[in-house]
């Protein structure tokens, strides 16, 4: 009697690179400094600089909120198909 390998999900996957791409995002902007060190145009009388960063704190709040709920969505697919793989390991 022969065992078929264990098949396991890929470790990268598009999912998993869209998540990175939401977590280092906010950091090469914020290290980025030359793209944002004027002060035109301002907003609010607020100077490019300071309105700039702050409106990173707000996209990094959602691109943050993005990649985990990506994650758990593929997590419970990677808990699925596990399952999927031991039902079928049982027969």
């Amino acid at each position: 009697m022969s065992e078929t390998p264990e098949v396991r999900p890929p470790v990268v996957t598009p999912a998993r690179v869209v998540i990175a791409l939401c977590l280092v995002t906010p950091f090469v902007a914020m290290l980025w400094v030359g793209s944002y060190a004027e002060t035109d145009p301002t907003f609010v009388g607020i100077p490019f600089f300071y309105w700039y960063q702050m409106l990173w704190v707000l996209i990094s709040t959602a691109l943050t909120m993005l990649a985990y709920q990506l994650w758990q969505r593929d997590q419970r697919a990677r808990g699925r198909s596990a399952a999927g793989r031991d039902e079928e390991a049982a027969k």
